[in-house]
């Protein structure tokens, strides 16, 4: 369901009132909490963050095996029976780059569908896109990691600074906030050696619930696209505001997993929450959640890696970002990203 949000007109004198009093309370609050109790969860986007197209096979990243998934579901499950069986072109085919560059794969589906096949949004049910993700997940769970690796490669940094995290496990979590269905992610991480840099956290609770055939030995903590879709490929904002909602969901699951996490210790509070990504949807969806009520509630400080590896500038990047707010929002952009020699630092964990 699209979820909705008020609006409430103030004045520009009580909007930096209001301001200036939620970044003193803020500091007084966190300044009241020792060091030691402080914890950090550094969600990371997947791709043009931590893998780029351009594979050891040479393929693009629009022909990886992802991208195939997409048109195999909305064709087997949409799809007119025919024989021989209907042919759905892939995405980069059929959608502009902003319709799927930082969106969600439920968005994506619902996009793809309604141009290619031309079914709208409101004719499939929640149950029915569950569906069509399963699809893709069955697809990629049939290939070997080499094949899932075709056409993506690990970006310069990633694995370097994945290991660093790896040893930081008292004080930060790992996760993804990513648009791509969990099982996906999964086999992706696996196939190109990011997870066995050991840094992402184990699936909380709730993710082991739900099963991925063939994957659920090598869950690891996140939001994902398979978790929340808005269903509304009209208006544009949902690209963030789906991701946004990921992220809210990674902080909860990273809170309730902190017991498990740190041995049953139960004086450490989740007190910042870092989001790593290359594209608009990233930056935007950061800076929704550190206006959230969530954010205010857990009296989060929400930092934004922004990382030019994808493609968008540093430049567009810092403008989408705006001015830092202390202790609220504290967006840096990396140009090199996770190669940038000062990639810990800008997460403010070094």
């Amino acid at each position: 369901s699209t979820l909705f949000s008020g609006v409430v007109q103030i004045s520009p004198m009580m909007r930096s009132f209001a301001l200036c009093f939620a970044i003193a309370t803020t500091h007084i609050f966190n300044n009241t909490i020792p060091l030691a109790s402080a914890f950090t969860l550094v969600t990371f986007d997947v791709d043009g963050t931590l893998v780029k197209g351009g594979g050891k096979m040479g393929a693009s990243a629009d022909t990886s095996a992802h991208a195939r998934a997409f048109s195999i579901a909305c064709g087997s499950i949409l799809g007119t029976p025919t024989n021989p069986p209907v042919v759905v072109p892939p995405v980069a085919q059929v959608l502009e780059s902003r319709e799927f560059h930082g969106s969600t794969d439920g968005l994506i589906l619902l996009r793809l569908a309604n141009k290619a096949l031309g079914v709208e949004p409101s004719s499939i049910s929640k149950e029915k896109l569950k569906e069509m993700m399963e699809v893709m997940y069955d697809y990629i769970a049939g290939l070997s990691d080499e094949e899932v690796a075709e056409g993506i490669s690990v970006l310069p940094g990633v694995l370097e600074n994945l290991r660093a995290l790896s040893t930081m496990k008292d004080r930060v979590a790992c996760g993804l906030v990513t648009g791509n269905v969990e099982g996906i992610a999964r086999r992706k991480m696996r196939a190109v050696g990011i997870l066995a840099t050991d840094a992402l956290a184990p699936a909380s609770a709730e993710q082991q619930k739900r099963s991925w055939v063939g994957s659920d030995d090598i869950g690891f903590l996140g939001g994902f696209g398979s978790d929340f879709c808005s269903g509304d490929i009209d208006d544009e904002a949902r690209n963030h505001l789906d991701r946004s909602e990921q992220i809210a969901i990674a902080a909860r699951r990273c809170r309730d997993s902190l017991p498990a996490l740190l041995d049953g210790s139960s004086d450490v509070r989740l007190q910042r929450v870092v989001h790593v990504g290359d594209a608009p949807a990233d930056v935007l969806a950061a800076k929704a959640y550190a206006e959230s009520n969530d954010a205010r509630k857990y009296n989060l400080c929400v930092g934004m890696v922004a990382v030019a590896t994808g493609s968008y500038t540093a430049d567009q990047l810092r403008e989408l970002a705006g001015v830092t707010v202390p202790g609220i929002w504290e967006p840096v952009v990396l140009e090199d990203g996770m190669a940038d020699p000062g990639f810990l630092k800008a997460c403010d964990i070094a």
